[in-house]
C-alpha cells in the first residue's frame, strides 16, 4: 500500500513539473505588469499625439503576455480596469493605438469592452 502511495506521488511531481516546463515556468502575469507595460502610453490615451517608443514596446509587450484565450481574457480585464481610472481618455486614441504602434493586438483597450466574448 506504501509503494502505491509513493508512486502516485512520484507521478504526481512528474505531471507538474511537465506543466512547469511547457508553461516556461513562468506564472500567469499580473494587472500590475500590465499597467506597467501600458504606463508610458497614458499621454498618448489621454491627450493624443503619438505614442512613443516606450508605449510601443509595452503594447508589444503586452501582446506577449497574452498568447492564449484565457490570458487575453484576464489581460482585457486588466486594461479595462486601468482605461476606467483615466476619465480623460480618449476612446479614438484607445482604439487606435496597437495600429500606430504595428501591433496586431486581441485585447481591446477601451473602458467599454466585455472581456468574456
Amino acid at each position: 500500500m506504501k509503494v502505491v502511495a509513493v508512486l502516485v506521488l512520484v507521478a504526481l511531481a512528474m505531471v507538474q513539473l511537465a506543466m512547469a516546463a511547457q508553461s516556461g515556468g513562468q506564472e500567469a502575469f499580473t494587472c500590475g505588469q500590465v499597467d506597467a507595460a501600458l504606463a508610458p502610453c497614458v499621454p498618448f490615451l489621454t491627450q493624443g499625439g503619438e505614442p512613443g517608443a516606450s508605449c510601443c514596446s509595452g503594447v508589444k509587450t503586452l501582446k506577449g503576455m497574452a498568447q492564449t484565450t484565457d490570458e487575453r481574457r484576464t489581460a482585457c480585464n486588466c486594461v479595462k480596469a486601468a482605461a476606467n481610472r483615466y476619465a480623460n481618455l480618449k476612446d479614438d486614441a484607445a482604439q487606435a493605438l496597437p495600429g500606430k504602434c504595428g501591433v496586431a493586438l486581441d485585447i481591446p483597450i477601451s473602458r467599454t469592452t466585455n472581456c468574456d466574448q
